[in-house]
């Protein structure tokens, strides 16, 4: 048996049976919520839901994770509708898995797997496959003996009186292992692509924006918006933009993309749109993706995108923040990051006098990707940012420095341009790279009055 064979997941079943826990001291209304977030996420992977239950424990069954009684009532409940697959929100250990599988007859998944169920799904391009197998080998580590009914079989030794060599389970375990070697060493070589990249974009360095928010927020929408990919709007240049995918569903976009954003006042950033989060984001696949995610610790702003549409979009913004702490733990926090939130789906929003004390937050914006509302101001802001640190210079260009004032133009940001007596007087904003590589161009032609 190939690797190949033995470590691909399996196509979930059509029929799906869902099991949400009442959280400890929290109400049946925010367990139902978080219910149906957990449909949602079914629906995504490709079930169709068939029921669903809520039940409040007190204490978690080590063997079963439920009580005696309420599987017994649970597999009733499942033969009666007929359900494969039964999906917990929650984690469940390995032997909670198959004891489950024994009693309910049907197959178990946690929540964890069915994240991984529609990452596997939706990956397309050979990083996002790369990432989303190590993902799934790393939880598999500790559920591969459920693959297995013959653990007792052995391979034998050499000649006749050979060792008893190595169990089935055993050999599976060490294909894992070198196969996850094998993953994390091609993900490494993707990590020093980005990475030299990444030095490319810093010979013309532009200020870069990353999009980040919870899954479904509408992250995909914003950027397609502010990079002129929607309908009738085309670059400076006319040419019509290609549009990622935006959809009212869960993990939409995996894989990282970057496009320039034109300013009001002509100049240009880089905005990156990344994969969503989740509460509870499983821990393997923020190991995976982990080089994806290095484009969110290298941009210079975050932009936090919030669902306003989502009753629960306070517990999801906090959400979202615990897991940038996590990836910026290693980079001394998030003191020195600086983040901006969008609380997007405006159009959507009832509630009386929200909007207005949203708008009151610093460092925040109100605003619908969907229907432009609030796009002025937040390009504005953006250009603000961009040029918060940039040195501002006052020049006396003659009329023949043509090449150097075209190079001004697309690296800078012209506040002011005015022409006489043969010359060319600007005021322009470089970002400080750019005006250190200048720097000798442009030095003979500051206005004295105002030189640096």
């Amino acid at each position: 048996m190939t690797v190949k064979t033995l470590l691909d997941t399996q196509t979930p079943p059509d029929r799906g049976f869902l099991i949400q826990m009442i959280p400890s001291r929290r109400d049946r209304a925010y367990a139902e919520l978080l219910a149906a977030e957990l449909d949602h996420l079914a629906r995504g992977a490709g079930l169709e839901v068939v029921g669903s239950r809520l039940y409040s424990a007190r204490r978690v069954v080590p063997g079963t994770y439920l009580g005696k009684g309420i599987v017994e009532e649970l597999a009733r409940e499942i033969e009666t509708c007929g359900a494969e697959v039964v999906v917990f929100n929650n984690p469940l250990s390995a032997v909670q898995q198959r004891n489950l599988e024994v009693q309910l007859h049907a197959k178990v998944v946690d929540r964890t797997g069915l994240i991984l169920e529609i990452f596997a799904a939706r990956a397309r391009t050979r990083e996002g496959c790369l990432q989303v197998e190590l993902a799934s080998l790393l939880y598999q580590q500790s559920r591969l003996v459920r693959s297995w009914t013959h653990l007792e079989r052995q391979r034998g030794g050499f000649g006749m009186r050979g060792g008893p060599g190595e169990t089935q389970i055993e050999v599976d375990r060490r294909l894992l292992r070198d196969r996850v070697h094998v993953l994390k060493k091609q993900l490494e070589q993707v990590e020093r692509t980005r990475t030299l990249q990444r030095q490319s974009r810093r010979e013309v360095p532009l200020f870069t924006v990353a999009l980040v928010g919870y899954t479904n927020a509408g992250k995909s929408t914003l950027f397609n918006r502010l990079s002129g990919a929607v309908a009738g709007i085309n670059t400076p240049q006319n040419r019509t933009i290609m549009a990622v995918e935006a959809a009212d569903r869960l993990f939409a976009t995996l894989d990282p993309t970057l496009r320039q954003v034109m300013l009001p006042g002509g100049g240009r950033i880089i905005l990156g749109d990344t994969v969503g989060f989740i509460r509870d984001l499983p821990h393997q696949l923020v190991a995976a993706f982990r080089a994806t995610l290095e484009e969110v610790l290298e941009a210079d702003l975050l932009l936090h995108i919030v669902d306003l549409s989502d009753p629960e979009w306070q517990d999801q913004e906090e959400a979202v923040l615990g897991v940038l702490r996590e990836l910026l733990r290693e980079r001394g926090g998030m003191a020195d990051k600086p983040l901006l939130t969008l609380f997007n789906k405006a159009d959507q929003v009832a509630t009386p006098g929200l909007l207005e004390r949203l708008r009151a937050r610093p460092a925040a914006h109100v605003l619908s990707a969907l229907t432009g509302e609030g796009m002025t101001e937040l390009l504005a802001t953006l250009e603000q940012e961009a040029n918060r640190n940039n040195p501002c210079y006052r020049l006396a260009l003659p009329m023949t420095e043509g090449a150097l004032l075209a190079r001004l133009c697309r690296e800078g940001l012209i506040l002011e341009r005015e022409e006489q007596d043969e010359q060319i007087r600007l005021t322009v904003i470089l970002p400080v790279a750019v005006a250190g590589r200048l720097r000798g161009e442009i030095e003979p032609f500051f206005v004295p009055s105002v030189a640096p």
